[in-house]
């Protein structure tokens, strides 16, 4: 899929890997939207983008993925302004085991809030153009982080609803292809002031810290850059791509 024209959302899109996203979409010819709670760090990103690709091809709009009717307004502003969605990117995130149903909320929650509200502008049987739905999980979702049961959990969710709405996608006829991209430790503020976000697992700070050593931090460039093989690639629907600093692998899940 060509990006030219396409218009994407996306979530958490003002810092980090979604600011990544953002750039990366840009860059590639898309017109993005991107929802954000920081509205500092995304109205100072936007007058970036502005300089270098304009003011018709960004939105920001202020907007909590734990709230529908703040992701229904969203959408449908976006919809408004641009005429439809192709691409949305669920990857608005947190990481804090001490306010685990928030962290639930954002991580799992929110990915399948975004998705069910975008499925009713993008769907084909619904007079939607189709197009590619891409979540932000990580390698918590494929394996156990022992300092994190609750993100684990969360993003093992995440990779389990991406394959299981891509099937249903496919069965039903909805023009949308499902993936999830796993990377490995991110240099990103989700992992600052660690010990902090570990709850009754601080304990367990050092063995983090000791596999964030062993394992060299992505930029959130070459998460970017995986996210848009998977909007670009139409082969691809039901992927779940790892990310680590050695490289990336597409998992090979048992067959039920």
């Amino acid at each position: 899929m060509a990006l030219s024209g396409k218009v994407a959302v996306v979530t958490g899109g003002a810092m980090g890997i979604g600011r990544a996203i953002t750039e990366t979409l840009l860059q590639s010819g898309a017109t993005v939207v991107l929802l954000d709670v920081n509205e500092s760090a995304a109205k100072s990103l936007l007058d970036d983008l502005h300089k270098v690709y304009g003011r018709d091809r960004t939105l920001f709009l202020s907007c909590t993925v734990e709230s529908e009717e703040q992701v229904k307004a969203a959408l449908q502003k976006t919809v408004d302004t641009f005429g439809g969605i192709d691409i949305l990117c669920n990857n608005a995130g947190i990481l804090n085991e001490g306010e685990w149903e928030k962290t639930v909320s954002i991580n799992l929650l929110g990915v399948i809030r975004g998705t069910y509200v975008a499925l009713q502008h993008m769907n084909k049987l619904t007079g939607g153009r189709g197009g590619v739905v891409i979540n932000t999980a990580s390698m918590a979702g494929l394996g156990p982080l022992l300092s994190c049961p609750v993100y684990t959990a969360s993003k093992h969710g995440v990779v389990g609803f991406t394959r299981a709405m891509a099937a249903a996608s496919k069965a039903s006829d909805y023009g949308i292809r499902f993936n999830a991209v796993c990377p490995g430790f991110v240099q990103t503020d989700l992992i600052s002031n660690t010990k902090l976000k570990l709850g009754q697992f601080s304990h367990l700070e050092d063995a983090t810290n000791q596999l964030m050593a062993e394992m060299r931090m992505l930029a959130p460039s070459e998460v970017a850059a995986c996210v848009l093989e998977l909007a670009t690639d139409e082969t691809k629907n039901g992927e779940a791509l790892m990310v680590f600093a050695q490289g990336k692998q597409y998992v090979t899940f048992p067959t039920l």
